[in-house]
């Protein structure tokens, strides 16, 4: 009996639902449902809105979401320091060419 079995290229990969992951997308739906309840019932929208936002963060696109790539730009351009180190090339040549020589010996 020949069976064959297809896999997924990345096995490491979560499995997802559209754009989402399965955490998400379940989160999404809940939520989704709560939203249209309170809607229904209160005519209050804001949960409405509040789950629209979350469902365009997690989207998911090559194993980063939106709310990653936000979290990741803060980090790189707000609270992390960046450190530049300005020297003339003839100096780091001069090290480098004592470092060599010194290996010679």
């Amino acid at each position: 009996m020949n069976t064959q079995f297809i896999y997924p290229q990345n096995m490491r990969a979560s499995a997802t639902i559209w754009f989402w992951s399965l955490k998400h997308f379940a989160i999404i739906v809940v939520a989704a449902l709560l939203s249209a309840i309170t809607f229904a019932t209160t005519r209050f929208f804001i949960p409405a809105i509040a789950t629209a936002v979350y469902a365009f963060l997690c989207i998911r696109t090559e194993d980063v979401t939106i709310l990653d790539f936000i979290k990741y730009a803060v980090r790189y351009f707000i609270t992390s320091q960046q450190y530049f180190e300005w020297e003339l090339k003839d100096k780091k040549r001069m090290k480098e060419g004592k470092a060599v020589e010194k290996q010679k010996e």
